[in-house]
């Protein structure tokens, strides 16, 4: 073999196992990546040693005014850590058609500025892999819009929380609390 197959042979070989070890170092749960509505890259990777509420929502459900307490939750601790992420769901037929329409409502409706992903399934069989791992975890699957998960840093405990518990609420709050810097 010439020196350059050799070469690029080794260079697949770093390449190859970097990807391994870095995915190694990322707990399963948190292996996911999104480019939000808002056209940022989010790798949940990044929090796995912070605190993060998830959320799945639907713009035209009775449950959309909690966007202000999502958003206001995330305005007050970003900066100590907490990811807020929300995941649009037409899974309970009151979300809009499409991701662009989504994001305008959400931002011109409630000035959301927390992470949105596109929109997917959050529940069944066509659940998005993180949402199946977010109900395998809590032992919970959404059982209608705005489902709240808390996942707490390394990701060994993730609670599930209905669509009425408020955002702010203590239950939510007291959970994330003592992980905020």
């Amino acid at each position: 073999m010439n020196n350059t197959v050799l070469a690029n042979l080794f260079g697949l070989f770093v390449m190859a196992t970097s990807a391994i070890a870095s995915a190694a170092g990322c707990p399963e749960l948190y292996n996911h990546q999104y480019t939000t509505l808002q056209g940022e890259k989010i790798n949940l990777c990044d929090y796995q040693d912070k605190p993060i509420l998830v959320v799945n929502t639907a713009s035209k459900c009775g449950f959309a005014p909690q966007f202000t307490s999502l958003e206001g939750l995330y305005k007050k601790h970003k900066d100590q850590g907490l990811l807020v992420i929300g995941f649009p769901s037409n899974d309970f037929k009151q979300e809009l058609g499409d991701n662009k329409a989504i994001g305008d409502f959400c931002k011109a409706t409630y000035a959301v500025n927390f992470p949105m992903t596109p929109k997917s399934s959050v529940s069944g069989a066509a659940a998005n892999p993180f949402y199946k791992q977010l109900a395998e975890k809590s032992g919970q699957a959404p059982m209608w819009n705005f489902y709240k998960y808390v996942i707490l840093p390394g990701g060994k405990e993730v609670y599930a929380f209905e669509s009425t518990v408020l955002p702010n609420s203590t239950d939510i709050v007291g959970k994330i609390k003592p992980f905020l810097k």
